[in-house]
């Protein structure tokens, strides 16, 4: 439960939290948030840590000189690319033998991986895209993909545009707006429209899923 709640405060706060990471470590922040981003995106049983928050909060605080922009994007966009590859690996090596009695089946949701498998069958490759906009099923995604045998090629270069899309436009948000007063003074209401919107167009498709039956 104490890591439940360390993990909600860290995203509903993370613009203080980034603040206390960047004091601590410096230029080894680049390191930190590298590594958030590739094992929210490249290990699938880590959905629920933040991604589209600290992408904007990152952008917000390199606006102030806290983190160089390139470097910033290049850094997030690595760290994306990657984590996504890795998942695809992961998900093509053990995806179709995970049973869910076993340790692994039982870690992962098989709701939402059922979910992201619906989405992925309905979309195709640019599944890989729209799911970098959307919490927990950008996890899943690439580990279907590759449980689903994609041809790598194109894995890899939806996983490219999709990894550009995500980091700049979640990224630069935060760099022109995040310090706007009133977005800076209500930051924690700001992460939940953030994490509301994100998760908009899943609710929209479980609402149509069920209007349907």
């Amino acid at each position: 439960m104490e890591l439940i709640q360390n993990l909600f405060s860290f995203i509903m706060h993370i613009d203080q939290h980034l603040v206390e990471i960047i004091q601590q470590f410096g230029v080894w922040s680049y390191g930190i948030i590298f590594s958030i981003v590739f094992v929210e995106t490249g290990i699938v049983i880590f959905p629920f840590l933040p991604g589209d928050s600290l992408l904007f909060a990152s952008g917000a605080f390199a606006a102030l000189g806290a983190f160089n922009l390139p470097i910033l994007l290049l850094v997030f966009f690595i760290a994306a690319v990657f984590g996504d590859s890795v998942n695809y690996e992961i998900g093509r090596k053990v995806g179709t033998a995970i049973s869910p009695k076993s340790f692994l089946g039982r870690i992962i949701n098989q709701e939402r991986m059922q979910k992201a498998q619906d989405f992925f069958n309905k979309h195709g490759g640019k599944t890989i895209i729209f799911a970098r906009f959307m919490p927990f099923i950008r996890t899943f995604i690439p580990f279907v993909a590759g449980a689903s045998r994609m041809h790598y090629r194109q894995f890899i270069m939806y996983n490219i545009i999709g990894a550009f899309l995500w980091v700049s436009i979640c990224t630069l948000t935060g760099y022109f707006f995040g310090n706007i007063p009133i977005i800076k003074d209500n930051f924690s209401k700001v992460i939940l429209i953030i994490i509301f919107v994100s998760v908009l167009p899943a609710i929209i498709g479980f609402l149509k899923s069920r209007v349907k039956k």
